[in-house]
Formats: C-alpha cells, sequence, structure tokens
C-alpha cells in the first residue's frame, strides 16, 4: 500500500515513539547526573541522543513530519557544535529528498489529471523522480513543445497525512522545545497547520509562481521558473539546472557562499516589494545557484523554486519593521518602543524599559549595521543561548514581548533566512538591500516633503 493515509497506523505510532523516546533519556539523564555526572554534558548529551532519534523519524516520513523537519532544519546552525554536527548530513536529506512515491501511483495521478493521454503531452517523462518532498514529488520530463519540465505530483492523501502529523506533533511540542535553544516550536507547528490548505492547492502555487516569473524574468540575479501547466495535484513548470544550496553550505567555494547569501537577502526584501508576495519556505532545498550572471558564466544568479507558501503584502513589507530596525540602529529607544506598543508588539497591560527593549533587540540586528556582516553558527549560536538562557535580561524580557498573527510568518521567514545565511558563512551587505528594498528603514527627506507641500 503507496499512499500516506494507508500508512496512517504506521505513521501514528513513529510520531508517537519520539515523546516516549525523550521521557526516556529525560530519566536516563537524571541518573546520570545522579552519580555526578555533569549537568551540562548530560544535558548534551540527551540533546543529541534526542536530535538523532527526531530527525531520523522525520526524514522517513513525508507529510507534516518532514515539513516540521524542513522548517526546523534552517535552525541547526544555533545548536552547539557537538550536537548538530553528527546530524547535519540527516538535516541536509531533509531539505532535499524522501522515499519517493511508486511509479503506479504517479501514473495514476497523472491519469486522472491531465487525461488518458497523458504521455502525449510529453516528448520524454522520467519515472525516477528527481526530488521528493512534504507533500509531491518531481519529476523531469520534457514537454510537448520541446521544454525541458518539472513535474511536480502530489501524494494522494497529503492533506490528511500533513494534518495528522502536526496534530500529532502539536502534542508534545514542550518537549520538543529545548531541542533548538530560544525557538518557540507550538507557534510554529500551529502556523504550519494553518497554512495546509495553501500547501495543498497547486492553482494558488501556481499564480504566486508566475507572478514571479514574470517580475524577474531578464532579471540578473534571479531566476523564477515559469509555469507551464497546472491541475489540480500535478504542477508542471519550466527545469531549472543549477547546485543546490545545501550543496553551497556543505562544500562550496566563500565566493560561492558569499554570492548565494547576498541573492538570498536580496530576494528575500526585493520579493515582497516587487511582486506584493513573500516567499515564505526558505530552507535550502528550495535554492539552486546557477552560473550566469551580471557578471558572465563566472558570476552567479539565484534560482527560486516552491512557491506553495506565500505570505500575501500587496504593499509590501510593513513600513513599521523598516522603521524600527532604524531607529533602533539610532538609538531611539522611547521612538521604538512606542511604534512597537501601537504595533502590539507590547500588550496593553505590560509596562517594559524602553532602553531595556532596545538593549534586547540591539544584538539581533548586528547584521544591519555594518557595511558588511559575515553570519556565522557562532553568532548564531550566541544569540540562541542569549535569548535562550532562563537567567538572562534578554530572556526575561523576550517573554513578555508579543509577536502579533499579521507579523508571525514574516518574523519565521526572515529568522529562517538568517539561519540559512548562518550555515552558508557567507558575508553580506545586508544594509544595502534594506536601503532599497524596505520600506521606513530609509527615512523620507524632509526637504523634498516641504517643496512639495509648498509647491501644493
Amino acid at each position: 500500500m503507496s499512499d500516506l493515509p494507508r500508512k496512517a497506523v504506521t505513521r501514528t505510532a513513529k510520531l508517537a515513539a519520539l515523546p516516549l523516546g525523550i521521557a526516556g533519556r529525560a530519566t536516563w539523564g537524571f541518573g546520570k547526573r545522579i552519580v555526578g555526572e555533569s549537568a551540562e554534558l548530560v544535558g548534551r548529551e540527551l540533546q543529541q541522543r534526542t536530535a538523532d532519534q527526531l530527525f531520523k523519524v522525520l526524514g522517513e516520513l513525508k507529510g507534516g513530519a518532514m515539513k516540521f523537519g524542513q522548517a526546523l532544519s534552517v535552525f541547526e546552525s544555533a545548536l552547539p557544535e557537538e550536537v548538530a554536527g553528527p546530524y547535519r548530513a540527516a538535516l541536509t536529506k531533509l531539505q532535499e529528498a524522501a522515499p519517493p512515491m511508486p511509479t503506479r501511483t504517479v501514473h495514476a495521478v497523472l491519469e486522472e489529471r491531465l487525461g488518458e493521454g497523458w504521455h502525449e503531452l510529453f516528448l520524454e517523462f522520467e519515472d525516477k523522480p528527481a526530488a521528493a518532498a512534504s507533500i509531491g514529488q518531481v519529476h523531469r520530463g520534457v514537454w510537448h513543445d520541446g521544454r525541458e519540465v518539472a513535474v511536480k505530483v502530489q501524494y494522494p492523501g497529503a492533506g490528511e497525512a500533513l494534518l495528522s502529523d502536526l496534530n500529532q506533533l502539536s502534542r508534545f511540542s514542550r518537549l520538543l522545545g529545548p531541542l533548538i535553544p530560544g525557538m518557540d516550536i507550538k507557534p510554529l507547528i500551529t502556523e504550519l497547520k494553518d497554512r495546509v490548505s495553501e500547501e495543498l492547492d497547486y492553482g494558488l502555487e501556481a499564480q504566486a509562481q508566475q507572478a514571479h516569473a514574470e517580475e524577474f524574468t531578464d532579471d540578473p540575479d534571479v531566476i523564477v521558473p515559469q509555469v507551464v501547466h497546472q491541475s489540480d495535484q500535478v504542477l508542471i513548470t519550466e527545469w531549472i539546472d543549477g547546485i543546490p544550496l545545501s550543496e553551497i553550505i556543505s562544500d562550496g567555494s566563500q565566493e560561492q557562499r558569499d554570492r548565494a547569501g547576498q541573492l538570498l537577502a536580496r530576494f528575500l526584501f526585493s520579493g515582497p516589494a516587487r511582486t506584493g508576495l513573500l516567499h515564505a519556505d526558505p530552507h535550502p532545498g528550495n535554492f539552486r545557484l546557477l552560473p550566469g550572471g551580471p557578471d558572465g558564466e563566472d558570476d552567479w544568479r539565484l534560482g527560486v523554486l516552491d512557491f506553495g507558501t506565500v505570505d500575501r503584502l500587496p504593499g509590501g513589507l510593513p513600513a513599521t519593521i523598516g522603521e524600527s530596525l532604524r531607529m533602533t540602529l539610532d538609538g531611539e529607544a522611547e521612538a521604538v518602543y512606542e511604534l512597537l506598543c501601537v504595533e502590539g508588539f507590547v500588550k496593553k497591560t505590560i509596562e517594559l524599559d524602553p532602553d531595556a527593549v532596545l538593549d534586547y533587540l540591539l544584538p539581533i540586528i548586528e547584521p544591519a549595521e555594518a557595511e558588511e556582516f559575515t553570519f556565522s553558527r557562532g553568532w548564531m549560536r550566541s544569540q540562541a543561548a542569549r535569548i535562550a538562557d532562563p537567567r538572562s535580561p534578554a530572556y526575561q524580557l523576550g517573554k513578555q514581548l508579543n509577536l502579533p498573527p499579521a507579523y508571525l510568518l514574516i518574523h519565521r521567514v526572515t529568522l529562517s533566512t538568517i539561519g540559512v545565511l548562518c550555515q552558508l558563512g557567507a558575508t553580506v551587505r545586508l544594509r544595502d538591500e534594506l536601503e532599497e528594498w524596505l520600506p521606513g528603514f530609509v527615512p523620507e527627506d524632509p526637504v523634498d516633503g516641504e517643496d512639495a507641500v509648498a509647491e501644493a
């Protein structure tokens, strides 16, 4: 039996085993401490054993389990090196592949959605999948007009598996919390659940991808494949070759890392300004580095895939983000605090010290202050440790801040992108991208404003 619902019992059993394993290891850890072993050493070993089991299980399952694993994988750089190292390969695998569905199932979906003569639509079709992800797998083919295409086929029952897995993971999210320091797991799972219907709708995905493809046509830095055909459970787009970002992370040259990082930051901030959409699934499996940038074949462009999850921002990113970022860098504690209160980041029932809020924010936005900044796992770990340590003032203050729903996805995408930049170890001129694309970051010239009033 091949499709996802038929494996529901097996899936549930595997996921249900996770909290049991975590509880067992916690008991083992308690015993170790009783006999005098260092709590820090025991804690690290517990974390490593938990991570090994978690990503082994998530890597074996599609659906929500894999979606959750992919979302977590970008935060790998926040983990201590001795913990992250042993299962970094498992995280990379989560970004790129899952066990494929049988060929007969693929053909059945294509026949149902494209018609009995679906073979005639292709000059070539490869039965072996080129990639497999959380809700569908991709096959390479040649369309009847000669274009190389990527044929994305949705797993039968993907929606049921997504919700079932995420509901199950949500039940023991607190146990998973210590896995990624400073990261609240439950809101992440809730947000993934809220996006399930969009993720499954290939019509919405096709619209979002085509909007990007048209806007970035002839762009020297970013390439988005054109949509060729779309129907329920099947999405066909132009094929693009390139080096997966996961390979750049593991084996790329520093030049490739820096270029990929710069383009990733550029796409993050320019996309909403140019299309009114934010690509909201920034794990490395969704990006490629292709030769042929502005300086010729020795330069690089960023290929962007998978628009199943987007945030719709008709006016681009909220100007509040740029304004608060600029005022924080300028040390305007009172103005920043007032803006955060107005936007709901500080609830009306809470009163905080504006200078303490500024001290909390400044280390996080360090990359926006420098002319260029080198993102690293060490920097990411230091930020995670500062926010996750209950003894830290940052931890105490962070617990009192609120994240309004309108900013939830923007926040996750930004953090995820920073996680990828740290995995790359890229040196990026982030401030250049903010000045170019982020509304509110560059103050309006008051002289221009006065001239406009005078002319009126």
